[in-house]
């Protein structure tokens, strides 16, 4: 199999599954408890906290562990709501984000707030005059995506962040870092988000973990999950400890070759690109400045024929956004991306594991199988 869907989920590293086994079979114990066993638990939790929070660049008291990228968006999205609802009720977002805030904001809408969707360039970025245009008095809330997970924009999120704080003081700013995190270079303490969300399964971590980071000036925001008072009294429960340690295993291992593994991805990018570039047929959707995710459109062949001959040949691909099945790409509409295009268009998203050889092995499948069906 030749996995090119690194951007729906990235296949655990050695170390995450070691991390996990062992909790599972060692460390098993309840961090709330208060004899030995517990608290040693808690010690190794802590650590982890820890180890999350230096591949984040937060202060670890500041990280807090949730189910995933899309339990840790619905947190900040209706806390935040929550928190300044019954003052003002302006939010702005883009067009493009994913569906977790989308939906999100669709049901804050009903609620009777209201929303302003950023649109996008022509090459999926939004930018800093468009959400400029948008602050207002009374907004609360900006949630932009650090990197768009179909087309790999990635947004000026330090200059929205500090455009946002200037221009709205009191209002929050979030970014769904999901398909930033250890993919771009950021830090969480510089970067000025005051809630950024985070994802284990997009970087070699187990599915089921995530968390969300709460900067210092949000000491106040709304508690998610009432319960026994884990996590700082935010998110109660039981913490799952085992996918907690795999997350921070894996963060580790990311954090160690971050740079090398970053710039092999940017190289083979560029070479896909360059190859693809010169085949006639193909369109490139957007800048793809994200080093592992490129979006191509084959028009006169639809996605899922493109991605059933890709099946075929063992090679796994995406029509876009894994949590979004069956939908039409609403980013490339977004981006007016031409109706026979966006029809046609498919991810290739890769990993420090993707290789050279997998993506030839793509792109004659492309120029062999696929393309004659668009003549």
């Amino acid at each position: 199999m030749i996995y090119l869907d690194n951007s729906a989920t990235t296949k655990p590293c050695p170390e995450a599954v070691e991390a996990m086994a062992k909790a599972m079979t060692e460390n098993w114990g309840n961090p709330s408890a208060l004899y030995n066993f517990g608290i040693d638990t808690a010690r190794q939790l802590k650590a982890a906290r820890h180890t999350v929070a230096a591949a984040l660049g937060a202060e670890p008291d500041r990280v807090f562990f949730t189910s995933g990228g899309t339990e840790a968006d619905n947190w900040a999205i209706f806390s935040t709501a929550k928190r300044y609802g019954k003052k003002n009720k302006h939010i702005i977002t883009t067009a493009i984000e994913h569906h977790a805030i989308l939906n999100c904001m669709k049901e804050l809408e009903n609620q009777g707030f209201e929303v302003t969707y950023l649109q996008p360039d022509e090459n999926g970025t939004v930018t800093l005059d468009a959400l400029k245009a948008a602050l207002r008095k009374d907004t609360i809330l900006v949630s932009c995506m650090m990197v768009n997970n179909e087309v790999g924009s990635v947004m000026p999120i330090q200059k929205m962040a500090k455009l946002t704080h200037k221009v709205c003081p009191d209002a929050i700013f979030h970014t769904d870092a999901v398909q930033g995190f250890l993919k771009v270079p950021f830090s969480a303490k510089t970067l000025g988000a005051d809630l950024i969300s985070i994802s284990s399964h997009k970087v070699h971590g187990p599915k089921g973990v995530g968390a969300l980071y709460i900067a210092p000036r949000l000491k106040s925001f709304p508690a998610f999950i009432h319960g026994g008072g884990q996590e700082g009294n935010f998110r109660s429960g039981t913490e799952g400890t085992p996918a907690i340690f795999s997350f921070a295993a894996a963060c580790a291992a990311g954090s160690a070759s971050f740079q090398e593994d970053i710039q092999k991805e940017r190289e083979l990018l560029a070479y896909l690109t360059e190859e693809l570039s010169s085949l006639p047929g193909i369109r490139l959707n957007g800048t793809h400045e994200a080093p592992h995710i490129l979006s191509i459109g084959i028009p006169g062949v639809p996605t899922q024929n493109s991605i059933n001959i890709l099946q075929d040949h063992g090679i796994c691909v995406s029509a876009g956004s894994a949590c979004a099945k069956g939908h039409r790409s609403h980013v490339l509409d977004a981006m007016k991306v031409a109706p026979e295009v966006t029809d046609g268009s498919f991810r290739v998203s890769l990993c420090r594991n993707t290789t050279k050889e997998e993506l030839d092995c793509l792109i004659a499948v492309i120029r062999e199988e696929i393309l004659p069906r668009a003549r």
